[in-house]
């Protein structure tokens, strides 16, 4: 490949450009959805997909008239990323339109999407082998295998809102910057949605979580919480490990080691350019990334249809209805005390969202109020009829009662019985070790 025709530039430079571009401030206008999903046979779900299927449907997706990006992770994961839109109906109205058009297409090839965070079937398997994805391979592998796992068999909904104002206040970026590392533990619990790993429980609720939690810290930890967010982020992208080193042949190696920063003091391998900047903070995986935008990126994949409506409404309302996220900062905020200050997701809270969900009383009576004031905020952002249902649904189904979308497929291993057209896992028989992520593989 080519690489950018750009010179380098000094430290001081660099640094002002991702101060430039992490946090763009401004009244919130704008909300986005990144959509994943685990891409399978539609017969036999617990049937890996032979890699040519795989790639024929990418190809037939691209030929689709979609209004969202288009991208096929490595492991196969089909993800829709939406277009910044101006309402959360015409987010969800421009997803939803994509996905009527995507759907009908993998039928056409036997193939459907499911909803899971993790891969509940079968081990990790890469299907992708561009030079990113062969660097990030082994540069995760350093770490064990939660980077495999990571890359292939995981699948999100991520929510991105606008950084908001520059000033102080409900809507200002330094509060939502908090509000969105506590309450990104109550989403996590009431969305857990990945019990299983290769037919057998793990322990977890969400295991996606756990895997992220036991990747390299200088990259998928949040960085540490600080006054001001852009400081704190810029120091934490340069002082990150360099994964790869972009070249036109041959594998993308950067040294081990190596941070952004040092690999500008020292221009070794070569003397870095902003463009190798701007693809290095690609690299980083935070719980929440700023990207001008805030993504959240800790919500499991969720089943049915419309299944990602409802954490992105919820996330939607949270943030950007003024009272709502008053409310929301009230309530989490008493969550810094569980959190302690180890940075998420590695710390205490985070480790019971991953492990128990709502089961835990502190996050089930977050729980149960955030989503009290989702739902008095929707009809304020314009949420639709249809929309507050889902919302209103979920809520009775799920967070009144201390559960999460984990909780029915664990109900339907053991024959407990769930609420009413609670999906059954296909292919879960068998008990790993509590705590656990798979078997023979010990818990963080």
């Amino acid at each position: 490949m080519e690489q950018p025709a750009l010179p380098a530039e000094t430290e001081a430079e660099l640094e002002a450009h991702l101060r430039g571009i992490c946090f763009k401030t401004g009244p919130p206008r704008r909300l986005g959805v990144e959509i994943e999903w685990l891409v399978h046979d539609a017969r036999e779900p617990w049937s890996p997909v032979e890699p040519t299927r795989l790639h024929a449907a990418a190809t037939a997706l691209r030929a689709l008239p979609l209004n969202s990006l288009l991208t096929f992770e490595p492991g196969g994961q089909l993800e829709l990323s939406s277009l910044p839109a101006t309402s959360l109906t015409s987010c969800i109205d421009a997803m939803a339109a994509d996905l009527a058009l995507v759907r009908p297409a993998m039928l056409d090839r036997g193939l459907s999407l499911a909803g899971h965070g993790h891969n509940p079937w079968h081990p990790p398997h890469r299907v992708r082998t561009e030079p990113r994805y062969d660097a990030m391979e082994a540069y995760f592998d350093r770490w064990g295998g939660a980077g495999r796992q990571m890359m292939a068999a995981t699948a999100s909904v991520q929510v991105c809102v606008d950084a908001g104002y520059e000033e102080p206040g409900p809507l200002g970026h330094g509060r939502r910057w908090l509000l969105a590392h506590l309450l990104g533990a109550v989403l996590a619990a009431a969305f857990a949605n990945s019990p299983f790993s290769e037919g057998c429980p793990t322990g977890y609720r969400t295991t996606r979580q756990v895997i992220w939690s036991q990747l390299d810290p200088a990259r998928t930890l949040a960085p540490p919480q600080d006054p001001d967010p852009r400081s704190a982020w810029v120091r934490y992208a340069l002082d990150a490990p360099v994964m790869c080193i972009r070249a036109e042949d041959g594998p993308w190696d950067a040294p081990e080691g190596l941070t952004f920063r040092e690999w500008v003091r020292t221009g070794v391998p070569r003397p870095p350019t902003r463009a190798d900047l701007d693809y290095h903070v690609t690299t980083l995986f935070p719980p929440v990334r700023p990207r001008g935008h805030l993504e959240l990126r800790m919500i499991d994949a969720q089943a049915g249809d419309g299944g990602w409506i409802v954490p992105l409404a919820v996330t939607a309302a949270l943030f950007d209805d003024q009272e709502a996220a008053e409310r929301a900062y009230r309530i989490v905020k008493p969550l810094a005390e569980t959190a302690g200050t180890r940075p998420a997701p590695r710390n205490p809270l985070w480790r019971r969202a991953a492990r128990g969900a709502l089961t835990d009383p502190e996050l089930h009576a977050a729980a149960v109020a955030c989503f009290a004031a989702a739902q008095e905020a929707l009809p304020r952002l314009g949420g639709s009829p249809g929309v507050q249902a889902a919302v209103a649904e979920f809520t009775e189904r799920y967070v009144a009662r201390g559960r999460c979308p984990a909780d029915d497929h664990l109900d339907a291993l053991s024959g407990t019985d769930a609420a009413p057209g609670t999906p059954h896992h296909p292919h879960a028989a068998g008990t790993a070790p509590d705590g656990d992520l798979t078997p023979g593989k010990d818990s963080p």
